[in-house]
C-alpha cells in the first residue's frame, strides 16, 4: 500500500488531484483513537491496496488547524474517501477493520 503525509495545505490539495483514488486519514499525535485506527489501517492494508487506494496521512500538528477547519472536520480521527478529488465518504472517530472495509466498498 502506498502511504503519503501531507505537511502542508497545498501538498493535501497536490494529493488530491493526482491520486484518483485516496483514503485520507486525518489524526493528532495525543489521540488514542487515532493510534487505535493506526492498528486498524495496518491489519486491513493489503485490501486498500487491492482497491487501489492510496492512504494520505494528515496531522493535525503538521498541517495545521486551518485545512481541518476548512474541510469541516470536528475530531479525529476522520477517515475519508476521496475519488477523483471529490469526497464519496466520511466516517469520524475509530473504524474498525470491518468498517473500514465497508467504507472502501460504499465509497
Amino acid at each position: 500500500m502506498l502511504t503519503l503525509h501531507a505537511r502542508t495545505a497545498e501538498e493535501y490539495h497536490a494529493a488530491l488531484r493526482n491520486h484518483p483514488a485516496l483514503l485520507v486519514d486525518f489524526h493528532k499525535d495525543d489521540c488514542p483513537g487515532c493510534r487505535m485506527l493506526e492498528m486498524s489501517l495496518a491489519s486491513v492494508s493489503g485490501a486498500i491496496a487491492d482497491a487501489g487506494m492510496t492512504l494520505l496521512k494528515v496531522k493535525l500538528e503538521t498541517v495545521g488547524e486551518a485545512l481541518f477547519r476548512d474541510l469541516g472536520l470536528r475530531q479525529t480521527p476522520t477517515l475519508l474517501v476521496v475519488r477523483d478529488g471529490h469526497e464519496t465518504a466520511r466516517s469520524p472517530g475509530f473504524q474498525s477493520p470491518r468498517q473500514i472495509l465497508a467504507m472502501l466498498e460504499a465509497g
